[in-house]
């Protein structure tokens, strides 16, 4: 799908990039030119925000803005136009620019489906390779009559009511159901047969909306005294946080990072088996050797904290217990075993939790992992984290311990086999030597996959990261 269209030889259009990673649409956050503004190759326009981080455009050609397409707030699918450039201004009078778009129109699967050979991705780094698969159109949106017939039967069943329900989106000739790409994978995750939906979308296509109807539990019917006609509700559409008019309540929309976060946990708790273990730890030593590297000379100039010493002990861990270090292969039932580590950092942003990952951290001395550390935070706090840098984890940390609480049961990053819940440190009395004495603790909580992981593996790294917090000389007699 290319992401600029020439509408003649004056006007260009500029599309919603395909931004690679498997995302389909894009929330326009800020535009940061307006109609009549000029532009030059390579200035960004505007600033959009995927399911997996904010993300700056810019333009690839010269020109005066001509038109916005779509306001801020807007979410918009990948290959949508969104502004149209005047690439050579003055040469005539131009039409006048259309309002933007209050909100985007439904795209037939048909059209969202029939996508040019090559792509021009526009950011630098990003894209997806050019595929020669051809997709065969489908056929309309009318239902098959027997199709139709059995599924009217069941949803009145299921409903209650003995006029039929409306019939599902069953496209002539046994098709599948019209809907579009993110709206499939909603109800793959939910486990809907989008055979059985009631669409009530525009030219027959299942809305996400449908779905989740079609997964809510049945209304339990009310007695017969106290009944009263049912009235349909509207599909709810996404709008900005609304407070009720008696401010006992605020609805915030779910999108971006945040419905990101919501599907990926969901799908990771219910697929994935998870085993946490819990283990408290003397960290006094380790504090020690924080406070040492602080002053050494070959720490100049990169951040020395406990979660450093936290990760590299991690690290040797996976290194003594290299089986830990896999993935879940459910296509082809396969344990697949990963030869690097990339290290995630779970890391809170306005924007919602998202986790970026040190590529091969595996391989980086002490000062090369603290130098990373230091970047993947103030990049993730800046709001700058690409999808790249978030893609390809393999094990994560999650230091729940800034937030001052002990420990919690982590859930897994998807995909990954293991994740490292860090406490709070605190001075605890503790029993050193023989003796009860003020030491500095805290406690780790270890959350695995048990397909991948059997409770062996997981006692043995988790034991190994709590050794070497209480002796960090490990690191050296281990690594």
């Amino acid at each position: 799908m290319t992401t600029m269209t020439e509408t003649s030889a004056r006007f260009r259009e500029f599309k919603m990039p395909d931004v690679g990673e498997g995302l389909t649409e894009a929330e326009i956050l800020k535009w940061f030119v307006q109609p009549g503004d000029t532009v030059t190759d390579g200035q960004v326009v505007c600033e959009v925000e995927t399911a997996k981080a904010a993300v700056e455009l810019p333009i690839p050609f010269d020109g005066v803005v001509h038109e916005l397409r779509f306001p801020e707030g807007t979410t918009v699918d990948v290959g949508q136009v969104i502004i149209a450039i005047d690439v050579a201004p003055g040469s005539g009078d131009a039409p006048a620019p259309a309002a933007a778009a209050p909100a985007q129109e439904p795209v037939s699967e048909p059209e969202a489906e029939a996508e040019p050979k090559g792509r021009t991705p526009v950011l630098v780094g990003y894209g997806v390779a050019e595929s020669s698969t051809k997709r065969r159109p489908r056929k309309g949106a009318a239902a098959a009559p027997e199709a139709a017939a059995v599924a009217a039967a069941v949803q009145a069943e299921l409903n209650g009511h003995g006029a039929p329900a409306p019939a599902p989106a069953v496209p002539a000739g046994g098709g599948r159901p019209l809907a579009k790409p993110p709206v499939r994978k909603l109800a793959k995750d939910l486990g809907i047969d989008l055979a059985t939906v009631v669409p009530t979308g525009k030219d027959g296509i299942i809305t996400r909306e449908d779905v989740h109807a079609a997964a809510a539990p049945p209304a339990v019917e009310a007695p017969a005294a106290v009944a009263s006609p049912a009235v349909p509700e509207a599909p709810a559409a996404a709008a900005p946080a609304v407070v009720s008019d008696s401010a006992r309540e605020t609805r915030i929309p779910v999108k971006g990072v945040r419905k990101a976060i919501a599907q990926a946990m969901v799908g990771s708790a219910f697929t994935a088996p998870h085993v946490t273990e819990f283990v408290t730890v003397d960290v006094t030593r380790t504090m020690k050797l924080v406070a040492e590297l602080k002053e050494d000379k070959d720490m100049a100039g990169v951040r020395v904290n406990p979660l450093l010493i936290i990760a590299k002990a991690l690290l040797v861990a996976i290194k003594r217990n290299p089986e830990v270090n896999a993935a879940w292969d459910e296509a082809n039932q396969e344990i697949v075993q990963k030869h690097y580590v990339n290290l995630g950092i779970a890391a809170a942003t306005p924007r919602g939790l998202i986790v970026p990952n040190i590529k091969d951290a595996h391989d980086k001395t002490l000062p090369q992992l603290a130098e990373a550390l230091g970047e993947l935070v103030t990049t993730a706090r800046d709001g700058k984290t690409s999808p790249a840098a978030m893609a390809g984890g393999t094990v994560t940390i999650t230091n729940v311990g800034v937030f001052g609480v002990d420990t919690g049961t982590p859930i897994l990053n998807p995909g990954e086999s293991a994740i490292l819940a860090v406490g709070a440190i605190k001075l605890q009395p503790w029993v050193h030597k023989g003796k009860v004495k003020p030491r500095q603790v805290t406690t780790l909580a270890l959350s695995f996959d048990h397909r991948l992981v059997d409770g062996e593996l997981g006692s043995k790294v988790l034991a190994d990261v709590a050794a070497i917090l209480e002796q960090p000389k490990r690191l050296i007699t281990w690594a």
